[in-house]
């Protein structure tokens, strides 16, 4: 956790190309999450990559999904599905990208989101993750159904996120796209994560395979009285 109480992390996509995730474990990030695909018809070639090498050095890794509700949402969830395989322990919840309507009227938008959340959970057994703005959450009308999934808002150049209504608290918080990070070559997404290690090791059931469990502190040595001097030498007798 870095001074802000926040642990700090990332997240790629194709647009970063090649990333030495060794250098970015080394500078401080804790975790990360890689995009999968931009719906069905483009899927991140850098996927695999990022998903193995988060994995490698110890961060506790997630998927996302940029969401196309022009699409079919149960295949744009299958695809993530395969993707990820079985979730283990330092995986965090799949995340639905939920950011355009994508030509599609408002109510088609809700419930082919709410369709591809309860296909992804189903399969995984993880609770998604919903990654939104205020703003788009206003242009969707402030849809109800969504409040039961961890938020993971974006919101930029502010001291704490504005939440879409629906939501008390934000998981995940998106602050920058435009963060340096050694690893990286140009821009990438900055993002917080509310709570401690130990929370974030609860939502991604376990720590990181290469990652070791922090160890139980060591018992302390007894303390040993031992004797002055005065209490060695023998007493005289009274005369």
């Amino acid at each position: 956790m870095d001074g802000s109480g926040f642990i700090e992390g990332i997240d790629v996509s194709k647009w970063q190309a090649e990333v030495n995730w060794q250098r970015v474990r080394a500078a401080g990030k804790q975790f990360a999450f890689a995009r999968v695909s931009d719906g069905l018809h483009f899927q991140d070639a850098w996927f695999d990559g990022n998903w193995s090498g988060m994995g490698r050095v110890g961060l506790f890794r997630g998927a996302y999904q940029m969401f196309r509700a022009g699409q079919d949402p149960e295949q744009q969830a299958e695809l993530l599905v395969r993707k990820v395989g079985t979730l283990g322990p330092g995986d965090l919840p799949p995340v639905l990208d939920l950011e355009l309507t994508d030509g599609q009227p408002v109510d088609v938008v809700i419930k082919k989101a709410l369709r591809w959340l309860a296909v992804v959970e189903q399969q995984l057994g993880h609770v998604p993750v919903v990654y939104t703005a205020h703003y788009f959450w206003k242009q969707l009308g402030y849809p109800e159904g969504f409040d039961g999934y961890p938020l993971w808002v974006a919101n930029y150049d502010v001291s704490k996120p504005r939440l879409p209504p629906g939501w008390s608290r934000w998981s995940f918080w998106q602050y920058s796209q435009s963060g340096h990070v050694p690893g990286i070559n140009g821009n990438v997404d900055l993002d917080r994560f509310s709570g401690t290690l130990s929370d974030l090791k609860e939502l991604a059931r376990g720590y990181p395979s290469a990652r070791p469990a922090p160890s139980a502190p060591a018992p302390s040595a007894p303390t040993l009285s031992v004797p002055t001097p005065s209490e060695l030498a023998p007493s005289l007798p009274t005369v």
